[in-house]
């Protein structure tokens, strides 16, 4: 499956956003920056939220990741079903999933998610799911690993062909990490915000559960 100049110029842009990821300053402890930074994190960019759980939950988690990041298959896989479960659905917290790809492999698969939900939640994080379950072939055999997703969800090797190049679609993709990287501040996978509140790195359940009971509490 060739991908197109355009396609890599695009994602020549992702490389230099990693650079700028790796001198980024780090974020200050004003209140006035924190609040900036909440109210920048409430909204889409370029790309709908994809989102799970009640729109009006009082806790809103916004999850940056990266399909080929470990630590964030490894909360996918063993922190996301226990979060659902107890939080998602039951009402008291919306989970929203961004994309942060980190190289050309994790874009390519984030543009496949997005093709599969096609505005469906539901769906997206499914496809999700599974490319997190295949993260290992998704990096060493990366096209079939595509096609095999994509076949999952009733899509043939030229519509998954046709999705990885969308242009415009990688566009939004990669001005939404730009926003993240220079107005949120946003310097690795996974980054969360809760509440607005950045917090860093992987997180067991426990300590997201935590986190969560004392909010719910206030």
């Amino acid at each position: 499956m060739p991908l197109t100049r355009r396609f890599l110029r695009a994602v020549l842009c992702l490389a230099a956003l990693a650079t700028l990821i790796a001198i980024a300053p780090p974020i200050g402890g004003a209140a006035v920056a924190q609040n900036a930074i909440a109210t920048s994190v409430a909204k889409p960019v370029s790309l709908p939220d994809m989102a799970l759980g009640q729109p009006a939950a009082s806790i809103t988690i916004v999850e940056y990741s990266s399909l080929t990041c470990p630590h964030c298959a490894a909360f996918a896989e063993n922190v996301f079903p226990m979060l659902q479960s107890k939080y998602i659905d039951t009402g008291k917290v919306r989970f929203v999933s961004r994309e942060f790809p980190l190289d050309i492999k994790a874009a390519a698969a984030s543009m496949l998610a997005r093709c599969v939900g096609n505005g469906d939640a539901i769906r997206y994080f499914d496809a999700v799911g599974q490319l997190f379950k295949q993260q290992e072939p998704l990096v060493s055999r990366t096209v079939d690993t595509l096609n095999a997703i994509g076949d999952r969800f009733g899509m043939n090797e030229t519509a998954v062909e046709a999705c990885v190049k969308d242009q415009a679609l990688l566009d939004k993709i990669t001005a939404d990490q730009k926003f993240a990287v220079e107005e949120l501040k946003v310097d690795a996978t996974p980054t969360f915000f809760i509440n607005g509140e950045m917090l860093k790195g992987a997180m067991s359940f426990e300590e997201l559960d935590n986190k969560l009971s004392a909010l719910l509490k206030h």
